[in-house]
């Protein structure tokens, strides 16, 4: 059975997204989509392991409207799976009046098109999960591509910087900084097997 956080804030919008797509209830979107072989669970916490509950369920209704549409162009599918998302914003919450669900989807139809050549993320302060995502995102569009993507990822604060080059090899880059006197004591830079200071 279907539960998340703030599930009683959330559902009012989740519920006319699922009436006006001509589906039943969560449950029964999961239980679709197993059927077909696709496992909404499995495949976000696959790629973001600290993910909330309503992030699955976002993403398992997103996947049956694309489903129910009968959708088989990626990025058709990325748009479609960002309106679940859109539904699963708080009224009145920033996501909401930002429409970053909407934004999640077109942002994932871009990458999926080939007419998107690059895509440069900054990961911001201390955030494992966007550039896990960002990560995750970037492997996965290369799967449907006719050309690679391009990839730019930097993060800005230690954590995920560290996150981004820990899991591609890229260049990482430490620095201690004294907060007292605002100066940069050291920076050690970190290339594959090599260290410098």
């Amino acid at each position: 059975m279907a539960k998340f956080e703030s599930m009683d804030r959330r559902m009012p919008k989740i519920e006319a997204c699922l009436k006006a797509n001509g589906l039943e209830s969560l449950d029964a979107c999961n239980e679709m989509l197993l059927a077909k072989g696709i496992d909404c669970d499995k495949i976000v916490r696959g790629v973001q392991p600290i993910c909330f509950d309503n992030a699955v369920w976002a993403y398992t209704l997103g996947t049956a409207i694309a489903v129910k549409r009968g959708l088989t162009n990626a990025a058709e599918c990325a748009a479609a799976i960002g309106e679940g998302l859109e539904a699963f914003t708080i009224p009145g919450s920033v996501a909401e009046q930002r429409a970053v669900g909407l934004g999640h989807g077109n942002l994932g139809a871009m990458l999926l098109s080939d007419e998107t050549k690059c895509f440069a993320f900054l990961a911001g302060h201390e955030s494992f999960a966007a550039a896990e995502g960002a990560i995750g995102i970037a492997r996965t569009a290369n799967k449907v591509r006719k050309e690679p993507l391009r990839v730019i990822l930097n993060g800005l604060g230690k954590d995920a910087a560290y996150i981004i080059s820990r899991i591609n090899g890229f260049t990482y880059v430490k620095t201690d900084f004294d907060f007292q006197t605002g100066e940069e004591r050291k920076a050690i830079g970190i290339f594959g097997e090599k260290h410098f200071t």
